[in-house]
């Protein structure tokens, strides 16, 4: 899908929230959904500021969150970086395989896993509300 398409796509679902797709929201949706890699904050920081010199810190972790609450956006907690979801219409469990090389991220949905962890969880007297498996490793790409 095309980056026009997925904003319009998340706008709708914004307007159908009551939720305010702003314009600096917008510009940092783009922005990620521009890379297949995840990007950092102060990297997603200093993209902005070509177009938006006044923006801030906060004004990019104030996007983020609203974009992580709308389940546009997968944080990398190993990297500390973000990566859209082009899949944000359905909550699903993610696993994500990310090139320590090149910095690539395939995001993966995988039911047989995420039933696998649920089931293994639940022995253990625990439920599962959310999750998302990262996988460090080398992409094809590199291993040639």
């Amino acid at each position: 899908m095309n980056i026009d398409a997925l904003v319009n796509k998340a706008r709708r679902m914004c307007e159908s929230k009551g939720a305010r797709f702003t314009p600096i929201r917008e510009k940092v949706f783009r922005l990620l959904a521009s890379t297949k890699s995840g990007v950092g904050a102060y990297d997603l920081l200093e993209q902005l500021k070509v177009t938006e010199n006044s923006a801030k810190p906060a004004t990019i972790y104030r996007a983020l969150d609203f974009l992580s609450e709308q389940g546009f956006i997968h944080k990398i907690e190993s990297t500390n970086s973000f990566m859209l979801c082009h899949h944000f219409e359905s909550i699903h469990p993610v696993q994500l395989l990310i090139c320590d090389q090149c910095g690539h991220v395939d995001e993966l949905h995988s039911g047989v896993i995420s039933a696998e962890l649920s089931a293994l969880a639940a022995e253990h007297g625990f439920s599962v509300s959310s999750q998302t498996i990262e996988a460090h490793g080398i992409c094809q790409n590199c291993q040639s």
